[in-house]
């Protein structure tokens, strides 16, 4: 009897989002008795991860075939071509093509040519147009940039992506749509480096033209995210969309890495912490309920103890409430890696002091919500999320995806509790 695939995503939305993909492109080929793994690259320690779920899936589906793909498997091709587990190896670009699941489906493990991976910085589309988005019945995230033109010293993922491209607006209009006829409350907006969107397509439009195109075009669309973005790209039009639609949600997650100017310049970040600043200020002028989260980096190379200070106090000065805290580790291939390295204790406890930061102020937001109303998008019958993305208990269950005005009565641990607010009679 043939197995049915096996899928295992590592690492990010956008992975999440391919793999999906992937599985129609298996099934389409009736490429059935394969084991895929979609890997990540962003540090050594996904990568040595991924070698262990490898390891795990062979021991459990013996005879498959076993192919790697994802950007580990773009930026070292080599080192999982040599594992007895892999049978192939698929870079990104080729995982998206209906041909490469054509020659996985069928035939021997010795027909099908063992590392099929190409030159990443060739590829000038993206296909975010193979499936309309994915996630759980609460809500949809839609794939529309994907690749980075920035050359972090700290980074990897350019070269395991390639460039900055475009899904253009109207195929992500039609997608929306689509997702919103089947049900959808909610649709995020995800890529690699998202404020980039635009720079590769006729006349560059910002962001924030699609923003505004998709809430014009999609009125029944209850709710819009924009997920992570870098804060130096925001557009005026972006802009203008945080000041007046309701329906653009209140949270921003900020790609800002570290809050010392020395540090962000040997990043090779193209902010300053007053820019950072600024922003956050800026947004919030217009949208005075906004709230953030961020990505900080701990113990970057060369990172003193003054440094690291900069980096706590930008938390208090950007008002920032959901962390991301990442203990920096070396990505062999990145200029960082050959710099100066902090001891490793020093990385981990100044990890540590940032997630405390972290959670103080998240601590801090959910006790001031308490007595307000927020309408709650259930992410399962009984837990779901406000516009700011904070977690919300219902005593009874309710209709997964719906959206149950709520008032906030209380605080368990980092979850709000809410009673659904029954209109009055006529």
């Amino acid at each position: 009897m043939t197995d049915v695939p096996t899928f295992v995503t590592l690492g990010c939305r956008l992975n999440a989002y391919e793999t999906e993909a992937m599985k129609r492109l298996a099934e389409d080929a009736g490429a059935e008795d394969v084991v895929v793994v979609n890997t990540c690259a962003v540090t050594s320690e996904a990568v040595r991860k991924a070698g262990q779920e490898i390891r795990r899936l062979r021991r459990e589906r013996p005879d498959a075939r076993l192919v790697v793909t994802g950007c580990a498997a773009q930026v070292e091709p080599e080192r999982f071509a040599a594992m007895p587990e892999v049978d192939v190896v698929v870079g990104n670009a080729e995982k998206m093509q209906p041909a490469t699941w054509a020659g996985l489906a069928g035939g021997f493990i010795g027909d099908v040519e063992p590392v099929q991976v190409n030159d990443i910085m060739s590829v000038t589309e993206t296909a975010g147009h193979l499936i309309d988005g994915f996630g759980t019945r609460s809500r949809a995230y839609v794939q529309v940039q994907n690749g980075c033109d920035h050359r972090c010293t700290f980074c990897i993922i350019p070269f395991g992506r390639g460039n900055a491209r475009s899904v253009p607006a109207g195929v992500v209009v039609d997608q929306i749509k689509r997702l919103v006829d089947r049900g959808f409350n909610e649709v995020v907006l995800t890529g690699v480096d998202l404020t980039s969107w635009g720079c590769d397509l006729p006349g560059n439009p910002p962001l924030g033209d699609l923003v505004m195109r998709i809430l014009r075009l999609v009125p029944d669309l209850a709710r819009l995210r924009i997920s992570s973005i870098d804060s130096i790209e925001a557009d005026p039009r972006l802009m203008e969309a945080i000041a007046t639609e309701p329906r653009l949600m209140p949270h921003l997650h900020l790609s800002l890495q570290h809050g010392d100017n020395l540090i962000l310049k040997r990043m090779k970040r193209r902010h300053l912490r007053d820019d950072a600043i600024r922003f956050c200020e800026e947004a919030r002028a217009l949208r005075p309920d906004m709230t953030y989260g961020a990505d900080i980096i701990a113990g970057f190379p060369t990172e003193t103890e003054e440094m690291f200070q900069n980096s706590l106090r930008l938390v208090e000065e950007c008002g920032l409430t959901w962390l991301h805290v990442f203990p920096y580790s070396p990505r062999p291939g990145t200029p960082a890696a050959r710099m100066p390295q902090v001891r490793g204790d020093r990385i981990r406890d100044r990890a540590r002091r940032l997630r405390a930061a972290g959670e103080s102020r998240v601590g801090a937001y959910l006790a001031s919500r308490v007595g307000e109303t927020h309408p709650v998008l259930m992410e399962s019958p009984t837990r779901g999320r406000t516009p700011h993305f904070a977690e919300v208990d219902l005593p009874d269950p309710v209709a997964e995806g719906s959206i149950v005005t709520s008032r906030i009565t209380g605080l368990s641990g980092s979850v709000l509790t809410g009673t659904p607010v029954v209109a009055d009679a006529a």
